[in-house]
């Protein structure tokens, strides 16, 4: 399900300011769906939308992100939980979210 709305509008305001995962990107501008998992649509509308809105990573702790602090290799990252294994990872720099990614966590 696309949102209906182009869910980059909110950077105007708060910003995701850099990316790791094009298709995540692809699909934040425009809905495109072709470089994510389609059955996480949904759900990945969701949670970019809250993490553009969010002004510090702890905004993302909200019941049923799993949110936590990563450690080891992805220590200074945040996560949330997309579905299964796979996560919504990001760091942040002062009030904007940077190097989000959707990875495949375990």
């Amino acid at each position: 399900m696309h949102i209906g709305y182009n869910l980059s509008i909110v950077s105007g305001i708060y910003m995701i300011k850099t990316w790791h995962h094009k298709g995540l990107k692809k699909f934040y501008e425009t809905g495109s769906k072709a470089g994510i998992q389609p059955k996480h649509a949904d759900i990945l509308g969701l949670l970019l939308f809250q993490l553009a809105t969010s002004i510090k990573p702890e905004d993302m702790n909200t019941p049923g992100n799993n949110f936590h602090h990563l450690h080891g290799n992805l220590e200074g990252f945040f996560s949330v939980k997309v579905s299964g294994n796979w996560r919504l990872i990001f760091q942040f720099e002062e009030t904007d979210a940077i190097l989000v990614d959707y990875i495949d966590y375990h």
